[in-house]
């Protein structure tokens, strides 16, 4: 899969389904057959919404973890909890489970963020506030996490 650009803003209705944006939707729709997972985030207060062709990539990796070491058995856990298994429905919709939504505190306004092959979704309060980090804060980040990759056949380094 290609990775998946934008940032898009939505409401979620009462029962708790979006409406995938026109362009996410034409994004994600070589796997629109194949269905979603949806599982809580580990790092922040949001979730993530795998196409399952990633989801199975993730789980290759994860299996190869040896399940008689308790840590990893305790991280494997920890990564599936709540995971679900979420397809879209006739008016392209996608139901997010109350107890996922209750853990990244979706309310009506959602923002669904594109995070390289997966798409965060997020609480659009909770989104503004995780990106609210000042430019000197953001370049610091920018060279710890980048500052040490020196690729020149892409010029970019």
């Amino acid at each position: 899969m290609n990775t998946i650009i934008g940032t898009y803003e939505c409401k979620a209705d009462n029962k708790g389904r979006l409406m995938l944006p026109a362009p996410l939707k034409k994004q994600l729709h070589e796997g629109l057959g194949e269905g979603f997972v949806l599982k809580r985030s580990v790092f922040q207060q949001c979730l993530e919404l795998y196409p399952m062709a990633e989801w199975n990539k993730m789980m290759q990796k994860i299996n190869k973890l040896n399940r008689f070491v308790k840590k990893n058995n305790d991280f494997i856990r920890a990564f599936t909890a709540g995971v679900r298994v979420i397809e879209m429905d006739a008016a392209g919709r996608l139901l997010v489970p109350k107890d996922l939504a209750l853990f990244a505190g979706i309310g009506s306004e959602v923002v669904l963020s594109s995070a390289v092959t997966i798409v965060e979704i997020w609480d659009k309060e909770r989104y503004e506030a995780s990106i609210n980090v000042s430019d000197e804060d953001f370049a610091s980040l920018a060279e710890d996490v980048m500052g040490n990759i020196m690729d020149d056949e892409d010029g970019i380094s």
